[in-house]
């Protein structure tokens, strides 16, 4: 069946990463394009990712079955760089938990920047709903709760009562705090976490990725978190779907998501006439390779 996905999924060689896109009409939600790269010797996920704004989870669930600490010279690695727009408004920044990218609409303008960022685990969850920037601060200190410097205590890491800032400052050299203050969206001193669940509930960029978000956006930019495993958009008059791993917190079984996307999808296409594939939407869901594929088209 992963070859059926990838039959359907469009792919196309990269020349060079556009974290910038062009938004379709508001009809049509499906933006960019996957893409193929050959590794070179040495290569890891992480290297890739980087280079191309991409999340390490996200590389993995796209290229299942790839060792991605250890790539062989030409091996064959897709990029997920093709996206289905959250269901929200195409306004400020929308942060969407399960695939761990946050989109950015500038106002009065007709374009979305798209970012890979690491979110709180689980016991630290990062909160969802319509907060702001109230607070962006460049080279920022760093106060860690007195939750945090517990916990690092009892693993043998003490952390002093402010850590300076710097290089070496965990959150990075760019911060941005958001209306619930106890939450920011940050740079990092470890950027191989970003696309992963490992903060205590704050939001990770890569450091190039921060730097340009915070030279984008001023204070009182809107700050919509979702949490939207499953995705469907259209392009044209074809269906996609798109399924990401859900929170490890919210507790479904693989049926139930499996009814929810098939349900989702039918009644989405009744009044189009269109021909709806439940072998390719049971796929898209099992596999979870956070990817858009075509479920639904006119035969």
């Amino acid at each position: 069946m992963k070859k059926t996905l990838l039959a359907a999924t469009a792919l196309f060689a990269a020349t060079a990463f556009a974290e910038k896109y062009d938004l379709p009409p508001s009809d049509i939600n499906v933006i960019g394009q996957v893409q193929q790269i050959s590794a070179k010797q040495g290569e890891t996920f992480y290297d890739i990712g980087r280079e191309y704004g991409i999340g390490y989870d996200a590389m993995e669930h796209a290229n299942q079955g790839v060792d991605g600490l250890y790539l062989r010279e030409g091996e064959q690695i897709l990029l997920p760089t093709r996206f289905i727009l959250p269901d929200a408004p195409r306004e400020g920044i929308v942060i969407n938990l399960p695939e761990m990218r946050l989109y950015y609409y500038p106002p009065n303008s007709n374009v979305v920047h798209v970012f890979a960022i690491g979110i709180g685990r689980e016991g630290w969850g990062t909160p969802k709903g319509i907060l702001s920037i109230k607070e962006k601060r460049a080279n920022p200190t760093w106060t860690p709760p007195a939750s945090i410097r517990a916990e690092h205590a009892a693993n043998g890491d003490p952390l002093p009562a402010v850590v300076p800032a710097g290089p070496e400052n965990p959150l990075g050299l760019f911060a941005m705090r958001l209306s619930n203050s106890s939450y920011l969206l940050h740079g990092t001193n470890k950027p191989e976490g970003v696309g992963m669940r490992v903060s205590h509930g704050c939001i990770r960029l890569y450091p190039e990725g921060i730097e340009e978000l915070f030279g984008m956006v001023g204070v009182g930019t809107q700050v919509n978190i979702v949490n939207q495993p499953m995705k469907v958009g259209w392009f044209g008059d074809s269906m996609y779907l798109e399924f990401h791993a859900p929170l490890g917190e919210d507790a479904r079984t693989l049926e139930q998501n499996i009814a929810e996307a098939r349900e989702t999808v039918h009644k989405s296409v009744a009044s189009r006439g269109l021909q709806v594939s439940n072998d390719l939407i049971d796929a898209v869901v099992r596999e979870e390779s956070g990817m858009p594929v075509e479920v639904a088209y006119y035969q």
